[in-house]
């Protein structure tokens, strides 16, 4: 058996982490707020923490999956309260690395990172690319960017729940990264929904459409992914639910404008994913935003039983 990972955060993303840890010897303590999430994590053969503090002393690296600022906030206070309640003051103490996936602003994972790093634990910036199908896969590409030593040696836990990982540079180059990863998520998502909207207007087959034209030149992975959701018309298991995805897309036009940087696709994408909120998919895939097209269309299709 590996060593103990922690995994905070056990919703679509972490849970798939989790199983894919699992899967590759380690011992997986995790937590989460939600108790049927915990309970979803022994049935699968994890360990159960009762808290952040209690994941913080049982593993030497722990993997973050949260939905919010306010959660990797809390997170770091807890982690870092449980390191220095657990050691003498002047013992030495080994290395504890998190590594943090969530998509939330540069600024706030820097005040995670110094509170950490006051209690000894270093904090590396690594969000994913891929979606929550793609993660129960192994199919997630991980931007790691922090103390590259770190990094190193959190490698052989990155290496058992992702596809590819790469070292982008300094503390939060990770997440520029994929503030550009997901422009072009966001911008492919409705294009793909365009596409096949325009497709089955014209009478195509949208099965037929989302095999050929996923083979061709007019292909991208948000097509090949999330292309088949939209020709079952059915949004409901959702790889990103909507409301988490809103969150990622105010960051990402944040981070655009502070940077000065014109983003006219993305600009005009985001008002189909507000539109697909306000119809009350919250909870949906992002593929739903094709429901919002075929509405503006006015095209009706007959759903399968």
């Amino acid at each position: 058996m590996k060593p103990g990972v922690g995994v905070i955060g056990l919703g679509i993303m972490g849970s798939a982490m989790s199983a894919n840890l699992m899967r590759a010897g380690y011992r997986v303590i995790g937590y989460d707020l939600l108790a049927k999430r915990r309970q979803a994590h022994r049935r699968a053969g994890g360990d159960v923490a009762p808290s952040c503090r209690a994941v913080a002393r049982g593993a030497g690296t722990i993997v973050c999956s949260l939905p919010s600022s306010d959660a990797l906030l809390a997170t770091a206070t807890e982690l870092a309260a449980a390191r220095s309640e657990d050691r003498p003051r002047h013992a030495p103490r080994p290395q504890q690395i998190v590594v943090e996936t969530s998509t939330l602003p540069i600024a706030v994972k820097q005040e995670a990172r110094r509170r950490l790093a006051a209690c000894g634990t270093t904090l590396l910036d690594c969000p994913l690319s891929g979606t929550g199908v793609q993660a129960r896969a192994k199919d997630l590409v991980v931007y790691a960017s922090g103390d590259r030593r770190a990094y190193l040696r959190a490698v052989p836990v990155l290496e058992a729940f992702a596809r590819a990982h790469y070292f982008v540079g300094a503390f939060g180059a990770g997440s520029k990264m994929k503030f550009v990863a997901n422009l072009l998520v966001a911008i492919h998502n409705v294009a793909a929904a365009e596409a096949l909207v325009l497709a089955m207007k014209a009478g195509l087959d949208p099965a037929l459409v989302v095999k050929v034209i996923g083979d061709g030149a007019g292909s991208s992975r948000m097509f090949q992914v999330r292309g088949p959701l939209m020709v079952k018309g059915d949004y409901s298991d959702a790889m990103m639910k909507l409301e988490v995805w809103q969150k990622d897309m105010t960051i990402i036009g944040d981070f655009a404008r502070d940077m000065g940087c014109p983003t006219p696709l993305f600009a005009a994408s985001a008002p189909v994913y507000t539109a697909a909120n306000a119809i009350g998919r919250p909870h949906d895939d992002t593929a739903a935003v094709c429901s919002v097209l075929e509405r503006m269309a006015n095209h009706h299709r007959k759903r399968s039983a």
